[in-house]
Parts: structure tokens; sequence; C-alpha cells
């Protein structure tokens, strides 16, 4: 085989090896069906209403933290719609409010708007896990982009919720989010009662 047949080759096998990696073993692998009948069921209606609290941070390309937040958020539900709206603190000053509408379908389903949001987001609730995948418009100051969003949310035991996301720009993770949401405590409850 020739040098450059050999490196070809050599190419191929390592987007193969990717490839099977990222659809097999990483966090685009997950399927609602693995949290089917695992811990306690995630009900949005329930673990998503009234007031929230949420920290978080995320991660740039590199790994490194790039920012952090505190939110304060508002579950509101009307039958199987309902909206919930964030104000999202950064440790940079900046202040981002948004508004979810959610609609959940009897088999689990999930659609979800937001005005920054392109079209609309689907998921599913599945257990003790919930996913939703959207496309996001960053805000001019972060570049205008439109950003592919993997966000699954996993309800633990004693009802906080653990949230990950991953942002994409033509299939390449430039960011990454972790957070905790929380029922509010009295003192965040007053804070968000006076925005």
């Amino acid at each position: 085989m020739t040098p450059i047949l050999s490196a070809l080759f050599g190419a191929l096998v390592v987007v193969a090896l990717i490839m099977l990696r990222t659809r097999f073993a990483s966090f685009a692998a997950q399927t609602p069906a693995d949290y089917a009948g695992t811990g306690p069921a995630f009900d949005l209606r329930r673990h998503l209403n009234g007031p929230l609290t949420c920290e978080g941070v995320i991660f740039g390309p590199t790994g490194r933290v790039t920012s952090r937040f505190v939110a304060e958020m508002t579950g509101t539900w009307n039958g199987s719609a309902g909206t919930l709206a964030e104000v999202f603190r950064y440790d940079s000053g900046t202040v981002q409010h948004r508004a979810w509408t959610l609609v959940l379908a009897a088999d689990g389903r999930i659609t979800a708007t937001a005005p920054d949001v392109e079209g609309t987001g689907t998921g599913r609730v599945e257990g003790s896990g919930v996913l939703l995948r959207y496309r996001i418009r960053l805000t001019p100051e972060a570049g205008g982009h439109v950003l592919d969003v993997t966000d699954w949310m996993y309800l633990l035991d004693n009802g906080s919720i653990m949230n990950r996301s991953q942002f994409r720009k033509f299939g390449i993770k430039v960011a990454e989010l972790v957070a905790t949401i929380r029922p509010a405590t009295p003192e965040a409850r007053q804070l968000a009662a006076a925005e």
C-alpha cells in the first residue's frame, strides 16, 4: 500500500471510530428509553411548577468554565400546556429572560417554543429523564449564531433536577451547560416576586 493510501485508510478508520463512539458511547447516544422505569417518575407538571432556583456553569469548547449563572424560574401549567419563565443572571452582569411554552402529550412527547428558539423543540419524558432538542439563536452580543442543542434533565430522588446540555455548530460541540434546578427557597421566591 502506498503511503498516501495508508494515510487515507488510517484517516477513514479514525473517522469511523469517532462516529461509532458518538453513536454508541457518548452523551449524544442516550435515548429516552434508557431511563424507562428508572428512579422517580419525572412529571413536568409537578417538577417544573411554581418558583424554582437554578445554578450552573457553561463550559466552552476547550472544556474550561466560561460562564457561571444563577436563575429564577417559574413554571405554570394549565392541563398539558405550561409556561416556564426564566431569568438568568450571569457572572458577567448580563441578565437574560426567556419564556418557554411547553406542551406535553399523553405518551410523554414534548413540544417546546421560546422567542430565541428556531422552530419547535421536540423531546420526550421517560422515567426519571427528559430529553429536549432544539435550535437556539444566541444574542447579538454572543455572536448571533444558531446552535443545535441537546438538553437532558434527570430527576433525583430528593426532587432536584440535574440538567446537562450540549451546544453544537456544524456537528462540533462548542459549549456544554451543567446546572441544578430545585424548588426555590423563600428568599428566592421574594427575589423573583420583586422582578
